[in-house]
């Protein structure tokens, strides 16, 4: 469970979930997104971990062995984390090299104008740093459930808490004068993120803030793509199956939310309302370098640490990527971890050297149906978590909802013998609501709603 609350905490938490808080008014969106992951999110992680201890399988068999003709599912399920999984050790390579900038005193480059697109537009350096990720989310994998993916977890997860903590109260106490004599605090930057912004708010804006909600959660509890279906295949059948996934709830939600406080306070502390319009890797890797070279000499110490935690954030979470495809490797071809893990590194590999030269030689644009203009790094995003994810989870909606009905999960979660608490709501959630809400989300994703 510690580990699939880490897979749960990764750069969607630290880079879009503040973002979107800033965006969409602070605390209504805090609020919007924690009555989600209360009723929304518990439902799909609910079903995907009952799926997976149901069934022992992953989640390119689990769907074929509920129901034969559904295998479809399940593959589409699988698919979802064999397109993710390589750009995501691209992101990962270029945690690394600001990692290793600022661990290396060197942090003040990071700041100049030019350095993140001189780097990502680089020929060899992005592909190594790539590699360098990748190899060390394989070897985890490598080693196995309780020698690898636990055994980091234990380590690695406390490690980010700690540093989340620690960053997030730092960020509360600073505080700075800028050019025009305007001081700003950390404290206010804080009140800015919890406290609702309803000046501004329509019905059409109030939908708007509801569908980031609920699109970050895919994000930030790792549903729709197969991992919590591969971990729910490890969870021993005497186990308190609600307690589990009312701790991954807890720690996801805690951590988005000291991910906000992380990032808020301080970008606002230096760079004012305007800074906090930022998002993704221009967040990550352009303003959030130019406030710790605000900081002056401690801002180095601080970059270090903050890099060290998304790094590590990372990590866990494209440990789970990978898992999710080996387990399913292994399952339905019947081969070894290590062949399996060997066969979906290279396939990996490939990809992100293509996304790595998206960037340079192979470089070209497009406009997708939700307006923005992509690369190859933005076009397998928007394939995986805009239409994809959205889609598996709407067919296990369907499948458990009105196919072979909630009671097989209910069944599930309480074979232990502890009781399903949030029994009817789930009923509900799974039959009739999440389903509403995710087609929304879908045709919203797709362009096609454009109303809302």
């Amino acid at each position: 469970m510690l580990t699939a609350a880490g897979s749960a905490v990764g750069l969607g938490n630290i880079w879009r979930f503040p973002y979107l808080a800033a965006k969409d008014g602070g605390g209504l969106y805090l609020a919007l997104y924690l009555i989600l992951a209360l009723t929304f999110g518990f439902t799909l992680l609910t079903t995907e971990i009952a799926i997976g201890r149901k069934t022992k399988q992953s989640p390119l068999t689990a769907y074929g062995k509920l129901k034969p003709k559904w295998g479809f599912l399940g593959a589409i399920a699988c698919l979802v984390p064999v397109i993710i999984f390589p750009y995501y050790c691209v992101i990962g390579g270029w945690v690394i090299k600001y990692f290793l900038a600022y661990m290396t005193g060197s942090g003040s480059a990071a700041t100049e104008d030019g350095y993140f697109t001189g780097f990502i537009t680089g020929s060899w350096q992005p592909i190594v740093l790539t590699a360098l990720f990748m190899f060390m989310v394989a070897f985890i994998v490598f080693r196995g459930i309780n020698k690898g993916i636990e055994a980091s977890s234990k380590i690695l997860m406390p490690l980010l808490l700690l540093l989340v903590i620690g960053i997030s109260v730092f960020s509360l106490t600073i505080h700075y004068q800028d050019e025009s004599g305007v001081t700003r605090t950390g404290m206010e930057g804080f009140w800015i993120y919890v406290i609702p912004d309803l000046s501004k708010m329509t019905v059409k804006s109030f939908f708007t803030v509801l569908l980031d909600a609920m699109g970050q959660l895919f994000f930030s509890l790792s549903v729709a793509m197969g991992i919590m279906v591969a971990y729910g295949s490890y969870v021993r059948d005497d186990a308190n199956l609600v307690k589990s996934i009312n701790q991954i709830e807890l720690f996801d939600t805690a951590v988005a939310f000291l991910a906000g406080v992380m990032i808020i306070p301080t970008v606002y502390t230096f760079m004012g309302k305007e800074g906090m319009a930022a998002s993704g890797p221009s967040l990550m890797f352009v303003s959030l370098p130019k406030v710790f070279s605000s900081m002056g000499k401690i801002g180095n110490l601080v970059g270090c640490l903050f890099f060290a935690m998304v790094l590590f954030a990372a990590l866990t979470s494209a440990v789970s990527v990978l898992e999710a495809v080996v387990s399913s490797f292994m399952d339905r071809f019947h081969i070894t971890r290590t062949k399996a893990a060997v066969i979906e590194v290279v396939i990996a590999l490939i990809g992100g050297i293509i996304v790595c030269l998206g960037y340079n030689r192979l470089y070209f644009e497009v406009n997708l149906p939700n307006g923005t203009t992509a690369q190859i790094l933005d076009i397998m995003d928007f394939i995986s978590n805009n239409f994809l994810m959205p889609l598996v989870a709407i067919g296990t909606c369907v499948l458990i909802g009105w196919v072979l009905k909630p009671q097989i999960v209910i069944d599930e979660v309480e074979k232990s013998g502890n009781p399903f608490s949030r029994k009817r709501l789930y009923i509900v959630m799974i039959r009739y609501i999440a389903p509403v809400l995710l087609v929304i989300l879908l045709l919203k994703s797709l362009g096609i709603l454009t109303i809302i």
